[in-house]
């Protein structure tokens, strides 16, 4: 063991993928998540190309794959239901529209939580109060009042990022949103879905249903454009009423799927933003996934930059020795190039439904260049001489994590 601890903020996928990575590098780990529990449910969330690699290499490709929710496909159709586009899940060799692994962000971190609940302290409702920093590390209140010291910290707490605000500045000055707003909750399956994705998109605005592992229950989705959004991320009765007014009118299933939106266990909303940042990084502070590099859900590659990313993270810092500076420089430079990819990607899903040129043809040799860019357009290091226990490896601590 190297002796180094680090704390990571947040609990959802990037948090627990640089656990992992961390602990078989050497490190003691702590993640700290304000939540009193995991989070269930959410949105679909894909793996593509060398994302799958990294899941290979944590040894967790087995566990991945069987809690996906195993969808066939997309349909998108017109207001009685006709399919208008087909879209298959192994087009592309699975990294198409519909990817090969696709899997809901809650299981995705329930899997990646089991994985490292043994080697890793998680500690449930509690938050980073304060923090402060010098040449030799980083003391940490929490606000349950707890006062300890790491090497490291690192945020991996989303796009609303507490640590972000507290170490690099007010959330106006990173995030942008892209007009858009997306809305996902869990309703029973009275639609007779089955394995496919179905998708109504009319004037800006979209509805659709989604397959999950629980056939009784489906996944509603919606989106609805949204030139700004100033309704609190924690006000979910707001965020209903919200999603209930800028619905009103819509077609197909829309108002059999707004029935259920005041029962659902698992309703969230947000807006359709992204995170641009010059540096990732503040002497021994480090930011991670949508806190750092937010791509956004439209462009599907959110949950393949937090698990390159931590890879990245983790082994860059080992490598130098886990000395902070050439850490985070090495990370940076490694993945500056495949983040811009994938917002560059997010902004050109949104433009394309904000406002549909028909007649406009687009270059598609520099599209596909764009997309094979930002699904495999970042080397992943062996690592060589780098300390590694191998997945699930190593002795476990003693944790207080709570399933």
């Amino acid at each position: 063991m190297s002796g180094i601890r680090v704390l990571v903020a947040g609990a959802s996928i990037a948090g627990p993928a640089l656990a992992h990575w961390l602990h078989r590098r050497g490190a003691e780990v702590t993640v700290v998540e304000r939540a009193p529990e995991l989070r269930p449910g959410g949105q679909a969330v894909d793996a593509r190309g060398v994302a799958k690699e990294v899941i290979r290499r944590m040894g967790l490709d087995a566990a991945v794959r069987a809690a996906c929710t195993d969808t066939a496909g997309a349909y998108t159709v017109d207001v009685d239901g006709n399919v208008l586009e087909t879209h298959r899940a192994d087009d592309h060799g699975g990294d198409g529209y519909i990817a090969e692994i696709e899997i809901l962000r809650g299981d995705l971190s329930q899997v990646l939580f089991d994985d490292t609940r043994d080697a890793v302290e998680y500690v449930f409702g509690d938050r980073i109060a304060e923090l402060t920093q010098d040449a030799d590390g980083v003391d940490v209140t929490f606000a349950g009042g707890d006062r300890r010291r790491f090497d490291l910290v690192i945020g991996a707490d989303g796009l609303h990022s507490a640590l972000r605000t507290m170490v690099f500045g007010p959330r106006e000055r990173f995030i942008r949103h892209l007009g858009l707003v997306l809305a996902f909750y869990s309703v029973p399956n009275e639609f007779g879905l089955d394995r496919w994705l179905i998708d109504y998109q009319e004037s800006g605005r979209s509805a659709g249903l989604r397959p999950i592992q629980d056939a009784t229950r489906a996944m509603a989705m919606f989106s609805f454009p949204s030139a700004d959004f100033d309704v609190d991320y924690r006000d979910v009765a707001a965020q209903k009423r919200m999603l209930r007014e800028r619905m009103a009118g819509f077609g197909w299933q829309t108002p059999r799927i707004l029935e259920h939106l005041y029962d659902t266990p698992d309703f969230y909303l947000d807006q359709v933003a992204q995170v641009v940042m010059d540096r990732w990084s503040s002497g021994r502070v480090g930011l991670l996934g949508d806190a750092a590099f937010s791509s956004s859900p439209m462009s599907g590659g959110g949950t393949g930059l937090a698990l390159v990313g931590a890879y990245l993270l983790a082994g860059e810092l080992a490598a130098a020795g886990w000395d902070p500076e050439a850490g985070f420089a090495g990370y940076e430079a490694r993945m500056r190039s495949f983040v811009e990819a994938n917002q560059e990607i997010g902004r050109m899903h949104v433009q394309s439904l904000q406002a549909p040129e028909p007649d406009a043809e687009p270059d598609m040799e520099a599209l596909m260049e764009l997309v094979e860019r930002a699904i495999n357009g970042v080397e992943l290091p062996d690592y060589a001489g780098v300390p590694d226990s191998g997945p699930s490896a190593g002795s476990p601590i003693t944790s207080s994590a709570r399933p």
